[in-house]
Protein backbone atom coordinates (compact mmCIF):
# COMPACT_ATOMS: atom_id res chain seq x y z
CA UNK A 1 0.00 0.00 0.00
CA UNK A 2 1.20 3.39 -0.88
CA UNK A 3 2.10 5.75 1.83
CA UNK A 4 0.05 8.67 2.17
CA UNK A 5 0.98 12.23 0.35
CA UNK A 6 2.63 14.55 2.77
CA UNK A 7 -0.09 17.55 2.12
CA UNK A 8 -1.79 19.67 5.24
CA UNK A 9 -4.08 22.41 5.45
CA UNK A 10 -3.07 25.97 4.80
CA UNK A 11 -5.49 28.91 5.24
CA UNK A 12 -8.05 26.56 2.48
CA UNK A 13 -5.03 25.84 0.26
CA UNK A 14 -3.23 22.02 0.13
CA UNK A 15 0.08 22.47 0.52
CA UNK A 16 3.04 19.96 0.83
CA UNK A 17 4.40 18.84 4.05
CA UNK A 18 7.63 20.60 4.87
CA UNK A 19 10.42 19.57 2.99
CA UNK A 20 12.49 20.46 -0.15
CA UNK A 21 11.38 19.44 -4.06
CA UNK A 22 13.95 19.32 -7.42
CA UNK A 23 12.48 20.65 -10.29
CA UNK A 24 11.89 17.83 -12.97
CA UNK A 25 13.24 19.09 -15.93
CA UNK A 26 11.27 16.59 -18.35
CA UNK A 27 7.98 17.77 -16.73
CA UNK A 28 8.55 21.58 -16.62
CA UNK A 29 8.41 24.51 -19.32
CA UNK A 30 9.88 28.11 -18.90
CA UNK A 31 8.05 30.18 -21.29
CA UNK A 32 8.15 33.80 -22.35
CA UNK A 33 6.17 35.78 -24.38
CA UNK A 34 7.01 39.08 -26.84
CA UNK A 35 5.47 41.07 -29.25
CA UNK A 36 6.66 41.22 -32.83
CA UNK A 37 5.52 44.24 -35.11
CA UNK A 38 3.91 45.90 -32.03
CA UNK A 39 0.93 43.36 -32.97
CA UNK A 40 1.70 39.55 -32.81
CA UNK A 41 3.00 37.58 -30.02
CA UNK A 42 6.24 35.07 -30.64
CA UNK A 43 6.57 32.21 -27.80
CA UNK A 44 9.39 30.31 -26.80
CA UNK A 45 10.91 28.28 -24.01
CA UNK A 46 14.12 27.88 -22.24
CA UNK A 47 14.99 23.94 -22.32
CA UNK A 48 17.79 23.83 -19.88
CA UNK A 49 16.27 23.91 -16.01
CA UNK A 50 17.44 23.25 -12.92
CA UNK A 51 16.07 24.10 -9.50
CA UNK A 52 14.44 23.43 -6.03
CA UNK A 53 11.31 24.13 -4.18
CA UNK A 54 11.72 24.62 -0.39
CA UNK A 55 8.96 23.98 1.73
CA UNK A 56 8.60 25.13 5.44
CA UNK A 57 6.46 24.84 8.37
CA UNK A 58 5.43 28.24 7.42
CA UNK A 59 4.40 28.47 3.88
CA UNK A 60 5.37 32.31 3.48
CA UNK A 61 8.97 31.57 4.78
CA UNK A 62 9.54 29.13 1.63
CA UNK A 63 11.99 29.59 -1.10
CA UNK A 64 13.59 28.49 -4.07
CA UNK A 65 15.99 29.03 -6.98
CA UNK A 66 16.66 28.55 -10.71
CA UNK A 67 19.29 27.99 -13.21
CA UNK A 68 18.60 28.10 -16.36
CA UNK A 69 20.87 27.32 -19.35
CA UNK A 70 20.59 30.39 -22.20
CA UNK A 71 21.90 28.41 -24.90
CA UNK A 72 18.71 26.15 -24.89
CA UNK A 73 16.65 29.06 -26.03
CA UNK A 74 14.13 27.71 -28.73
CA UNK A 75 11.38 29.78 -30.83
CA UNK A 76 11.00 26.76 -33.43
CA UNK A 77 12.74 29.77 -36.06
CA UNK A 78 16.89 28.99 -36.21
CA UNK A 79 17.57 32.33 -37.79
CA UNK A 80 15.77 33.74 -34.59
CA UNK A 81 17.00 31.26 -32.41
CA UNK A 82 20.55 31.90 -33.55
CA UNK A 83 20.10 35.83 -33.30
CA UNK A 84 18.73 35.48 -29.43
CA UNK A 85 21.92 33.68 -28.46
CA UNK A 86 24.26 36.40 -30.18
CA UNK A 87 25.43 39.57 -27.83
CA UNK A 88 22.66 41.42 -29.09
CA UNK A 89 20.39 39.28 -26.54
CA UNK A 90 21.22 36.87 -24.52
CA UNK A 91 24.93 36.26 -25.29
CA UNK A 92 24.99 33.16 -24.47
CA UNK A 93 28.67 32.57 -24.70
CA UNK A 94 29.37 35.04 -22.22
CA UNK A 95 26.41 34.17 -19.94
CA UNK A 96 25.77 30.53 -19.91
CA UNK A 97 23.40 30.66 -17.27
CA UNK A 98 19.98 32.87 -15.91
CA UNK A 99 19.27 32.42 -12.49
CA UNK A 100 16.79 33.06 -9.85
CA UNK A 101 17.14 32.96 -5.89
CA UNK A 102 13.49 34.02 -4.26
CA UNK A 103 13.23 36.58 -1.41
CA UNK A 104 9.90 36.48 0.25
CA UNK A 105 6.53 35.53 -0.36
CA UNK A 106 3.76 36.90 0.56
CA UNK A 107 -0.59 35.71 -0.09
CA UNK A 108 -2.00 32.36 0.32
CA UNK A 109 -5.15 34.20 1.95
CA UNK A 110 -8.68 32.37 1.73
CA UNK A 111 -10.84 34.60 -0.60
CA UNK A 112 -13.95 34.26 -2.41
CA UNK A 113 -13.98 31.89 -6.02
CA UNK A 114 -16.47 34.22 -7.21
CA UNK A 115 -16.88 37.95 -7.13
CA UNK A 116 -19.67 40.40 -8.99
CA UNK A 117 -18.07 42.53 -11.56
CA UNK A 118 -19.97 45.48 -13.44
CA UNK A 119 -23.23 43.13 -12.62
CA UNK A 120 -21.78 39.78 -13.56
CA UNK A 121 -20.26 37.02 -11.44
CA UNK A 122 -16.82 36.44 -12.42
CA UNK A 123 -14.35 33.87 -11.37
CA UNK A 124 -11.26 35.45 -9.65
CA UNK A 125 -8.29 34.80 -11.18
CA UNK A 126 -6.09 34.80 -7.93
CA UNK A 127 -7.58 33.04 -4.72
CA UNK A 128 -6.27 31.18 -1.97
CA UNK A 129 -3.61 29.41 -3.72
CA UNK A 130 -2.45 31.60 -5.27
CA UNK A 131 1.17 33.33 -3.33
CA UNK A 132 3.27 36.43 -4.91
CA UNK A 133 7.00 35.43 -5.04
CA UNK A 134 9.40 38.39 -5.27
CA UNK A 135 13.12 37.44 -5.80
CA UNK A 136 16.24 38.39 -7.76
CA UNK A 137 16.74 37.46 -11.36
CA UNK A 138 20.23 37.78 -12.83
CA UNK A 139 20.49 37.94 -16.65
CA UNK A 140 23.86 38.60 -18.40
CA UNK A 141 25.18 39.19 -15.11
CA UNK A 142 22.72 42.13 -14.22
CA UNK A 143 20.60 41.55 -11.27
CA UNK A 144 17.07 43.20 -10.61
CA UNK A 145 14.48 42.29 -8.78
CA UNK A 146 10.94 40.27 -9.88
CA UNK A 147 7.83 39.58 -9.02
CA UNK A 148 6.13 35.82 -9.82
CA UNK A 149 1.97 35.05 -8.87
CA UNK A 150 2.91 31.53 -8.43
CA UNK A 151 -0.19 29.11 -8.06
CA UNK A 152 0.23 25.97 -6.07
CA UNK A 153 -1.45 23.44 -8.72
CA UNK A 154 -1.57 20.12 -6.66
CA UNK A 155 0.40 17.71 -4.88
CA UNK A 156 0.46 14.25 -6.53
CA UNK A 157 2.30 10.72 -6.37
CA UNK A 158 3.52 9.35 -9.16
CA UNK A 159 3.79 5.52 -10.18
CA UNK A 160 7.35 5.26 -9.08
CA UNK A 161 6.41 6.10 -5.35
CA UNK A 162 7.72 9.73 -5.53
CA UNK A 163 5.80 12.74 -4.50
CA UNK A 164 5.46 15.63 -6.85
CA UNK A 165 4.26 19.26 -6.70
CA UNK A 166 2.68 21.38 -8.98
CA UNK A 167 3.35 25.13 -9.69
CA UNK A 168 2.27 27.53 -12.55
CA UNK A 169 3.96 31.24 -12.00
CA UNK A 170 3.56 34.35 -14.37
CA UNK A 171 5.43 37.47 -14.12
CA UNK A 172 6.83 40.12 -16.52
CA UNK A 173 10.24 41.75 -17.51
CA UNK A 174 11.61 44.57 -18.77
CA UNK A 175 14.35 43.08 -21.45
CA UNK A 176 16.77 46.28 -21.69
CA UNK A 177 17.35 46.47 -17.83
CA UNK A 178 19.17 43.25 -18.36
CA UNK A 179 21.23 45.00 -21.19
CA UNK A 180 19.02 43.54 -24.31
CA UNK A 181 18.80 46.58 -25.85
CA UNK A 182 18.73 46.02 -29.71
CA UNK A 183 15.70 46.83 -31.62
CA UNK A 184 14.54 48.41 -35.01
CA UNK A 185 12.18 51.23 -35.28
CA UNK A 186 8.96 50.85 -37.75
CA UNK A 187 8.22 53.37 -40.19
CA UNK A 188 4.68 53.61 -38.63
CA UNK A 189 6.08 54.18 -35.48
CA UNK A 190 6.79 51.69 -32.71
CA UNK A 191 9.47 48.78 -32.65
CA UNK A 192 10.32 45.40 -33.96
CA UNK A 193 10.28 43.72 -30.85
CA UNK A 194 8.57 44.28 -27.61
CA UNK A 195 10.35 45.97 -24.63
CA UNK A 196 8.10 43.91 -21.74
CA UNK A 197 8.74 40.07 -21.98
CA UNK A 198 5.97 38.10 -20.01
CA UNK A 199 6.95 34.71 -18.53
CA UNK A 200 5.46 31.58 -18.05
CA UNK A 201 6.06 28.50 -15.95
CA UNK A 202 4.69 24.93 -15.85
CA UNK A 203 6.91 23.33 -13.12
CA UNK A 204 6.91 19.53 -11.31
CA UNK A 205 9.25 19.32 -8.43
CA UNK A 206 9.74 15.90 -6.64
CA UNK A 207 10.05 15.62 -3.04
CA UNK A 208 14.03 14.81 -1.95
CA UNK A 209 14.78 11.60 -0.12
Amino acid sequence: MAEPLGVRNWNGVELPEPGAFTVDAQHTTVGFVARHLMVTQVRGRFEAVQGSVHITDDPLDSWATAEIGTASITTGTADRDTHLRSPDFLDVDAFPTISFVSRQVTGGNPAAKWAIVNGTMVRRRRGAGWFTVIGDLTIKGITHPIELQVNIDGVTRDPWGGERLALSASGEIDREQYGMTWNVALEAGGWLVSQKIELEIRAQAVREV
